[in-house]
């Protein structure tokens, strides 16, 4: 693992939400871009690259921040499962 920055440091500045774009989804600082579709083309199997020759407006670092988020809302939207009462 790199280091100890909280995920939040890797997307909050990345990732923003406007109701004036896109309706308030989620996207990338100064674009268009949902997170949403790239999550999708990360989860379909598609590499970095790809999805940085689809949308030319992203930076290496939006990937990054996306995989960010994922990570940090898995963190904190799974929930543990309770330890079965063994007797």
């Amino acid at each position: 693992m790199s280091g100890t920055v909280t995920p939040h440091h890797h997307f909050g500045d990345r990732i923003v939400r406007d109701r004036e774009i896109c309706g308030g989804e989620p996207v990338f600082k100064g674009t268009r871009v949902l997170l949403r579709t790239v999550l999708a083309s990360l989860a379909a199997g598609d590499a970095a690259e790809d999805i940085l020759a689809d949308f030319p407006s992203l930076k290496a670092e939006d990937v990054r921040a996306a995989i960010a988020f994922a990570a940090a809302s898995a963190e904190e939207d799974l929930p543990v499962p309770a330890v079965p009462n063994v007797q």
